[in-house]
């Protein structure tokens, strides 16, 4: 079994302490995590401990998933759906951030490094997750320049603001394709 400070030694020395939900960074003012980031940490509690009812509790029945990556390595379909798993991978991110309601988690595991964007809807129940592995991601919001002030649509211009960027495969030294997720 790889571990990831054999394989990435490089993210053991480097890796930021964990965002706790009333915790605080350098000595700064604690900050409260949005509900839908509560909603995702509890969500890799209850993958982590194989929490069954509080994965129904979390998860929309019908999730949409979408998996970009080798296929050897969709170990979340195989620990949602219950499918046998011939190793124990664990899904412990390192990063977590929310951009509404998309909430972006990142980490590294078994010589991987993955990134999860999940959807929660108001109700706290997760619509939709998109999993990246040896994948860098960048999140970019997209609107318009300014508001709508022309009823004419090819008068206004967009623009796509980046908001989040991967960052393990960074200090892993390691190259990998990138992909740009519009939110």
């Amino acid at each position: 079994k790889a571990s990831t400070s054999s394989v990435y030694p490089a993210l053991e020395s480097e890796r930021p302490p964990p965002d706790l939900a009333n915790g605080s960074r350098g000595g700064g003012v604690a900050r409260l995590e949005s509900p839908e980031v509560v909603v995702v940490r509890e969500l890799y509690e209850a993958i982590n401990a194989r929490d069954v009812a509080k994965l129904h509790r979390l998860l929309k029945p019908h999730l949409e998933w979408r998996f970009h990556g080798p296929p050897k390595h969709q170990h979340l379909k195989r620990l949602l759906t219950g499918e046998e798993e011939t190793i124990a991978f664990k899904f412990e991110p390192q990063e977590v951030a929310a951009f509404g309601s998309t909430v972006v988690a990142e980490g590294c595991g078994l010589g991987a490094l993955w990134v999860h964007a999940w959807t929660v809807e108001p109700e706290g129940v997760i619509t939709q997750v998109r999993e990246y592995f040896n994948t860098s991601l960048t999140v970019a919001r997209v609107g318009a320049d300014s508001p709508a002030s022309s009823s004419d649509d090819h008068d206004r211009s967009t623009h796509c603001l980046p908001v989040w960027q991967s960052r393990l495969h960074r200090r892993a030294r390691k190259s990998l394709p990138g992909l740009v997720l519009a939110i």
